[in-house]
């Protein structure tokens, strides 16, 4: 982690700035003027508490200055001041609600101070507006991960894991932590306990290679498995990646899952997707509905259960369940396309219109996210 709160620091004083607000013709705008100009020079030379002082003193002139709240809390940060971190942007997002970036810091001060249903709430904030500095969205996107696993959302968590997994984002820390969620442990990195830390660095890193079908995730998977079989989550993880080319060695690992851990909602979920495939509806939704009546807020689970629905003609079923996933999870692309299948089917033509142009949106916005990245 410290790796990554390094990336945010060294580019907070260059990082996205907010627009400039527009000086007032007034007898105080002189002094303020060169205390903004003293500030910019200290904080672009590095001299930080001074910089801090100037923008302290030029945010109480002109408390309506979002550039001056923006680097006096870029300013705390780096020096590791987070809860005057914190006001600082609150402020910046008070002035500017749809400032991403602000939001982000803001988070990222929150989990600093170990509030972390804040912090998730600021990350998840920042994740629906635009935050363009690569640095900011790489340490918002780890940091949300985190707070997504230790609150046992881990199919978002592994959504967002899953766009390092694409860059071929190999980090420690990554992998850790992706490592943490895909065994779904309710933990941070920081809480994980010594005994669990070598099982989670073996699924984390063979989870980063699954990327690829080579021959190293191959092998990671299964000194995975030979090592710890009877660990909770490692034959579903294997069953997952073994979905792409055999699906029925996957189907024996999910049910090795459910032999293990006979209520694991997310293995049945996987065999009622495979049924669904194969055509065998009745079996399918046996299975998927099971797994929404142990997991009734897991969206995937709902989705599939109404995609279950919809291929056996209970459009109205599915509809219900496929809206439900829409509340859980908003963000999802795919149950905005199912449920505009299912309002097709049902003759709701302008709200299967709604659906599909918002699933365009979440599509272009994860292509616009990843573009910021790779640059």
């Amino acid at each position: 982690m410290c790796v990554l709160l390094a990336l945010v620091s060294a580019g907070a004083a260059s990082g996205p700035q907010p627009p400039r607000t527009p000086d007032r013709d007034t007898s105080a705008s002189v002094s303020f003027d060169a205390i903004r100009s003293r500030a910019d020079e200290a904080r672009t030379a590095g001299r930080l508490d001074e910089a801090i002082e100037l923008y302290g003193r030029g945010v109480r002139m002109r408390p309506g200055w979002i550039e001056g709240h923006w680097y006096l809390g870029t300013a705390y940060y780096e020096t590791e001041k987070y809860s005057q971190c914190r006001h600082a942007f609150r402020e910046v997002v008070r002035l500017q609600k749809e400032n991403g970036a602000a939001w982000a810091f803001k988070g990222l001060c929150e989990f600093q101070l170990k509030n972390y249903r804040i912090a998730l709430n600021d990350l998840n904030k920042a994740h629906e507006l635009t935050v363009k500095d690569p640095k900011l969205i790489l340490v918002s996107r780890y940091h949300r991960a985190i707070l997504l696993t230790r609150f046992a959302q881990y199919e978002r968590a592994l959504q967002a894991y899953s766009a390092f997994s694409k860059e071929g984002n190999a980090n420690p820390t990554v992998i850790e932590g992706m490592g943490i969620a895909v065994l779904r442990i309710p933990f941070l990195p920081s809480e994980l306990p010594p005994e669990k830390r070598d099982v989670v660095l073996l699924a984390g890193r063979a989870s980063i290679l699954a990327g690829s079908s080579g021959i190293e995730a191959e092998q990671a998977f299964e000194e995975l498995v030979r090592r710890y079989g009877d660990t909770r989550n490692v034959h579903y993880l294997y069953g997952v990646y073994l979905l792409r080319d055999r699906p029925e060695q996957a189907l024996a690992q999910f049910h090795e899952e459910l032999r293990i851990s006979p209520n694991h909602a997310s293995a049945m979920v996987q065999i009622a997707q495979e049924l669904l495939k194969q055509r065998d509806l009745e079996t399918a939704t046996r299975w998927a509905t099971d797994a929404v009546r142990l997991a009734p807020r897991n969206f995937v689970a709902r989705r599939v259960l109404g995609q279950v629905k919809l291929e056996a003609s209970d459009v109205a079923g599915a509809i219900a369940e496929l809206e439900t996933a829409v509340k859980l999870e908003p963000d999802s692309p795919s149950v905005h396309y199912t449920l505009a299948r299912a309002y097709q089917r049902a003759g709701r033509s302008a709200d299967a219109e709604r659906e599909r142009a918002e699933f365009t949106r979440l599509e272009r916005l994860q292509q616009e996210l990843r573009g910021a990245v790779d640059k």
